[in-house]
């Protein structure tokens, strides 16, 4: 029952909670540290101290360091800056402009592990004791800067490292926050990545194959549903493809009665009138089966596997060799995808059969970049105008000079080469040559 209660959480719940567990975890590790690991109390340095250390230049604990600066120090603002480093010029005899105190602003004055604001001056009471010796001491980060005879200064400052053992805990607590949160955030990004990338990868198969396997509709609701309306849509979509196909199917095949009726009424006209009409009609006959094939080839349900395009390639040429037409198959290495081997192979015979029956030869080629199987076909032959090139997939269109019956085909060839080749993921075109003639490329993903 848990689970199924799960499941039917809406995803943005899902989200909300996964990111409040998120901050919670992240606080109460906060609060963790704050338990487990107090900030220390810091060490504290007289002005005498100080004063000790520029006189003899060392330090015997080794707390304080000295050495000379030839870097000009810049006068403090704090008048608490301003009383210490007084305090220690008129210990070291020097005027108090040749002291110069610079502390952390930042910093808290903290006296047994707890923090403590300065005191106040001029109030017109005394402090105690512990706090008025605070007040002329230093901690945390600083520098005293101290004028020579040389003209050079002095700098007393403390030897330790700015990052303590206590800062380095800190980072290292951070690191294993930061370790403990990462899984989470990145089950928090997948869980919303994962329905985006299932919604793009059937979109691809969807432009590939109208008919594959719809969406399995589960998960949150909104994904669930958004999955249903995917489903939907690509039902109507066949639904659209398969009416506009039967549609042209049955004109085209109702069509052919009328034109048998005309061709037996011509038998009694005139001689050529009768030639004439009989060349019409049977160029319509052509057309009309061409359309009725064209609409099955797109129809049918095609059945996708791995194959190998160049023996495709070699299997159409081998039979145009075979009716003595010029083809040549450059040679290659094997060149496996997967696809409709009947499909591929009316594409490669399409191709083929165009560049011999404008140019008198084909010339082919196969190779693949990267993730991309490319077939070329190219010929010789006269080319074609830029405007016929813009419209050569159209159905039913031949470029000008094509338009007989001793050449001009049905105008579907090209048509069904770029249909198949999207059906496959890819795409055809077609191009002038540099030195002549037409040079037709379809990439199919490999």
């Amino acid at each position: 029952m848990t689970v199924g209660v799960r499941r039917s959480w809406p995803l943005f719940l899902r989200i909300f909670a996964l990111m409040l567990a998120t901050v919670l975890l992240v606080q109460m590790l906060n609060f963790a540290i704050v338990l487990m690991m107090p900030p220390p109390s810091p060490v504290i340095y007289s002005a005498s101290r100080v004063a000790a250390v520029a006189r003899s230049g060392t330090d015997s604990t080794g707390l304080l360091r000295a050495s000379l600066s030839s870097g000009q120090p810049r006068p403090s603002d704090n008048p608490r800056d301003t009383h210490i480093a007084a305090l220690i010029a008129g210990d070291l005899r020097l005027s108090p402009k040749q002291v110069i105190v610079e502390t952390e602003r930042s910093a808290m004055p903290l006296l047994g592990g707890v923090f403590r604001p300065p005191l106040p001056m001029g109030l017109g009471r005394r402090p105690p004791p512990h706090m008025m010796a605070f007040e002329t001491a230093l901690f945390g980060a600083f520098k005293v800067w101290i004028k020579t005879p040389g003209n050079q200064w002095l700098v007393v400052r403390p030897s330790g490292s700015s990052i303590g053992p206590w800062r380095m805990r800190i980072i290292l607590w951070f690191l294993v926050a930061m370790a403990v949160v990462a899984p989470i955030a990145w089950l928090l990004a997948r869980r919303v990545a994962k329905p985006i990338g299932l919604f793009a990868a059937a979109a691809e198969r969807l432009g590939r194959d109208p008919r594959t396997d719809p969406l399995r509709v589960s998960g949150p609701p909104e994904i669930a549903e958004a999955a249903s309306a995917f489903n939907l849509m690509q039902e109507r979509l066949n639904r659209y493809v398969e009416d506009r196909t039967t549609l042209i199917a049955a004109v085209a095949h109702d069509l052919r009665t009328p034109l048998m009726r005309l061709s037996l009424r011509l038998e009694k006209a005139p001689d050529d009138i009768r030639s004439s009409s009989e060349a019409d009609i049977q160029e319509m006959s052509e057309r009309i089966g061409s359309a009725m094939a064209f609409v099955r080839d797109m129809t049918r349900h095609v059945r996708r596997q791995r194959l190998d395009l160049r023996s495709l390639a070699e299997s159409v040429t081998d039979d145009f060799t075979d009716r003595g037409d010029s083809v040549v198959l450059h040679p290659g290495a094997a060149l496996t995808m997967e696809g409709d081997a009947p499909s591929l192979k009316a594409v490669l015979a399409n191709l083929v059969g165009n560049a011999i029956k404008y140019a008198g030869h084909a010339d082919v080629r196969l190779r693949r970049e990267g993730g991309t199987a490319i077939i070329e076909v190219s010929d010789t032959g006269p080319g074609m105008a830029p405007s016929d090139l813009a419209r050569a997939f159209e159905p039913f269109f031949r470029a000008e000079q094509s338009r007989n019956r001793d050449t001009g085909g049905s105008g579907l060839g090209l048509a069904s080469v770029r249909a198949v080749a999207r059906g496959h993921g890819g795409d055809a075109t077609i191009a002038n040559r540099l030195g002549g003639g037409l040079i037709a490329r379809v990439t199919l993903p490999g």
